[in-house]
């Protein structure tokens, strides 16, 4: 496990001087391991430039997002080929892009549940998907299906407009058996989206993402949802508010996904509000940076020594230095909030807003996952007095969560090629000091 941010030496673990309430006696023991979880539609992103009577004729909506058969999938995707019109195809899903950057921002192990072709041909959907996909990435528990897995064609017009054709193939057909007990055992999060709990009548995906949370609570696994997209959530918000109150630990969400799920228009009172529902909440915003709210124990609360912020809570950030903590398990829970500007102030060019919010989540589930390996394996040392949710404070996640979202937007893939480099060509390394 690496450790997460960027670190001076004396913050990693394990080093070679042990915390000194450690008894020699552990100095024998096998090192605890631990993985994240995750439960995706597995798909793969296409990317092509076409005219616009293109998307008249496969009966697009220009500028919007429609589901098309396996049929016109085919269809197009032949056509594309044909004309040499494609110019990107990922690895797609975005739990399968956030697992995909822990492993590598972690350098260590995730979990995969979904489906994927039984017959897979070099040069197809599911051979890419593969080919995509870091090597520390556990896909042993992906069931076999006949047939294709999703496909989501970004059809990019010469105006610019981007229109959005997707086929689901078998990508819903995750079955409840599927789901195997014992990878959540040492498990540091189960990673959902809430695509995955609305689908087709019949399919079996809803049963199997539930299947999945009585497993992480039947071993205190936290339970992490990133929400999509605002479409989703805005057909029915009291439903995903009940949803977050019974089974969600930690929600991720960008400001218009807030604004469909709390009414609030403001990323910072939007995330105040989701705190009723939740533990810890990472809301992005975009230009205005990324959010992070939730609890810590008030005897363990730390001061900020940054400028207080205004805000709609006033001087919000006072106790950013405080590391989050499950609100049930505090004896005098109070609430804290942070917040960090893009990095850099964000970059010149943009090449690809795909993905930065699943880069912020796998950091912050990365600074999870490191502390419960720290936990495990060196449990007297102070880092551990309360039960904290992460390994660093509110203000270090956040620099942390929006270095990783940086990385992916000067790029064109959705997914993290390389971890961050160990020192930064810029002369930001302040920025890890504040």
């Amino acid at each position: 496990m690496k450790f997460p941010g960027q670190r001076k030496s004396k913050h990693y673990f394990p080093v070679h001087a042990r915390d000194p309430l450690v008894s020699q006696a552990q100095s024998s023991k096998k090192m605890s391991k631990t993985h994240i979880v995750g439960i995706d539609q597995t798909l793969v992103d296409i990317e092509a430039k076409v005219d616009s009577s293109l998307i008249e004729k496969y009966r697009l909506s220009k500028g919007h997002s429609l589901v098309i058969d396996d049929k016109a999938a085919e269809a197009l995707y032949t056509e594309l080929k044909e004309k040499e019109l494609i110019t990107n195809e990922f690895a797609g899903g975005t739990i399968g892009n956030t697992l995909h950057n822990f492993s590598v921002l972690a350098d260590d192990k995730s979990v995969l549940l979904g489906v994927m072709s039984s017959d897979i041909k070099i040069g197809s959907y599911g051979y890419r998907y593969l080919c995509n996909t870091s090597s520390r990435m556990d896909l042993n528990y992906l069931q076999g299906v006949d047939g294709a897995i999703g496909r989501c064609f970004t059809l990019i017009t010469e105006d610019g407009e981007r229109t959005f054709a997707i086929s689901e193939g078998k990508m819903n057909q995750l079955q409840p058996e599927s789901i195997p007990e014992n990878i959540f055992k040492k498990a540091s999060a189960l990673v959902l989206t809430a695509y995955l709990v609305r689908c087709k009548p019949g399919d079996p995906m809803p049963k199997a993402t539930m299947q999945a949370i009585e497993y992480a609570k039947k071993y205190n696994v936290p339970v992490v949802l990133t929400l999509g997209t605002r479409f989703v959530i805005q057909d029915d918000p009291e439903y995903w508010q009940e949803f977050l109150k019974q089974h969600v630990t930690v929600v991720a969400m960008n400001e218009d996904e807030a604004e469909a799920l709390t009414g609030e228009s403001d990323p910072l009172a939007a995330s105040d509000k989701a705190l009723e529902w939740v533990d810890l909440v990472l809301c992005t915003a975009g230009p205005i940076g990324l959010f992070m709210g939730g609890y810590t124990e008030n005897d363990a609360k730390r001061e900020t020594s940054l400028p207080l912020l205004p805000g709609s809570i006033a001087e919000f950030n006072r106790y950013e230095f405080s590391r989050p903590a499950i609100k049930a398990e505090c004896n005098e829970p109070i609430k804290v909030y942070s917040h960090i500007a893009p990095y850099m102030g964000g970059p010149e060019k943009i090449k690809n807003t795909n993905g930065a919010g699943d880069a912020a989540l796998s950091a912050l589930l990365h600074d999870m996952a490191a502390n419960k390996h720290h936990r495990e394996n060196v449990p007297n040392s102070s880092k551990h007095q309360y039960q904290f949710l992460t390994y660093s404070s509110f203000s270090q996640v956040c620099k942390y969560s929006n270095r990783a979202s940086y990385e992916v937007l000067v790029q064109h893939s959705p997914r993290l090629s390389r971890g961050l480099p160990e020192r930064e060509d810029s002369l930001e390394e302040a920025y890890w000091e504040r």
